[in-house]
């Protein structure tokens, strides 16, 4: 599940919890459906948990928790607030929408306001009125399950907070409360901005075996059992898991976080990069501003574009529509297990299906589909 996915060294879910919990919320209860049984294993017995089954919108995650609560701070698993945003709505009165500014507000929930309060929230507007958009932190009371129980399915077929809120502004005062540091993950390319940003903080601390000739510099983080090779140079912010083997004389750059088990071996360089679990970059690669998966395996020589020549945004395309990235830098989104051949490359913003195969001195281009032969 998208909310399990690693940064900074931990899921996105624990940072949410954390930030929570550093905000004065003791009391957290975990709305979960799909990958329940991985967040239940990950978390354990501290987090209550309700079980939505089939997820049918944000406004229906919420109506069944009714009679568990009077008054209550909802978050997003997809989206990290700091933990001094959270705090201003544990201590606001009544009903408040967390709000951000945008600079395309065409994707989002506009919120239209009027002094502290607001007037409308628009779904994804042709023409937005402002820039503020819906943030997807709400402070609520009780009267909200009477809004979403008359509250209709959308065009997309679920139940959203938004209508909900929607009708309850015509009724009651709904405010506002704009945060200016928040970290969405909507596409997987925003784990790479999430990952650099909550990586400042850090402190230096090896827990692992370093060789002679191995040069760190900045805050870098090795855990248990892994062992850094001599010739290797790292810089921080760099995280690195467990019982990993790095090395012998390989670069890994700043804003890197290497999962547990992983090789990053011989003549590799690695650049603003997630690589998960048990994935490997053994020889001769190079990986720039990307996304592996777990249990990857790079073929000698493999190499990852992150530039374009002409230097201009990067564009993928995704369910049929080209996006703009808004990144200058962007390498692969690569999913679990794929593997890649001898001198393979692999363009810019170039996304890769869970399974896949791209054989020795192959040109992997565009968005492949999972479990694919790329010749």
């Amino acid at each position: 599940p998208k909310v399990m996915l690693p940064v900074a060294g931990r899921p996105i879910l624990e940072h949410i919890i954390r930030n929570a919990r550093d905000a004065g919320i003791t009391d957290i209860l975990m709305v979960v459906s799909y990958g329940k049984e991985k967040i239940k294993e990950y978390f354990g017995d501290e987090i209550e948990y309700i079980d939505q089954g089939k997820a049918l919108g944000t406004a229906h995650a919420i109506s069944i928790i009714e009679g568990m609560a009077n008054e209550f701070v909802v978050l997003s698993g997809d989206t990290i607030i700091p933990s001094k945003e959270i705090k201003k709505f544990v201590e606001a009165k009544g009903i408040v929408v967390g709000a951000m500014e945008v600079g395309d507000p065409s994707c989002y929930g506009v919120i239209e306001v009027e002094g502290d309060k607001i007037k409308n929230i628009i779904e994804k507007p042709t023409e937005p009125s402002s820039n503020l958009v819906n943030a997807g932190i709400y402070r609520l009371d009780e009267e909200i399950f009477d809004a979403i129980r008359k509250t209709g399915k959308s065009k997309r077929g679920e139940y959203e907070i938004t209508d909900s809120l929607r009708s309850l502004i015509k009724k009651r005062e709904v405010k506002y409360s704009v945060i200016k540091e928040i970290y969405e993950i909507g596409m997987p390319w925003d784990l790479l901005d999430a990952n650099a940003a909550l990586m400042k903080d850090l402190d230096l601390k090896i827990n692992g075996i370093k060789e002679k000739n191995v040069e760190i510099k900045g805050k870098v983080v090795i855990g248990e059992g892994t062992v850094v090779r001599s010739g290797s140079y790292i810089e921080g912010p760099t995280i690195i898991g467990k019982r990993c083997k790095i090395g012998p004389n390989c670069y890994i750059r700043p804003c890197t976080l290497i999962g547990n088990e992983c090789h990053i071996g011989n003549a590799c360089e690695i650049k603003n990069s997630i690589i998960m679990d048990g994935s490997n970059a053994p020889h001769h690669n190079y990986v720039g501003d990307s996304v592996i998966g777990e249990n990857c395996n790079l073929g000698s020589g493999t190499k990852v574009a992150n530039l374009r020549l002409d230097e201009k945004n990067i564009k993928v395309k995704h369910r049929g529509k080209i996006i703009d990235t808004g990144r200058k830098k962007l390498g692969v989104i690569m999913g679990d297990g794929v593997k890649t051949g001898i001198n393979s490359s692999i363009n810019v913003g170039t996304i890769i299906g869970e399974g896949a195969f791209i054989s020795y001195g192959a040109l992997a281009s565009g968005n492949i589909p999972p479990r694919t032969m790329v010749y």
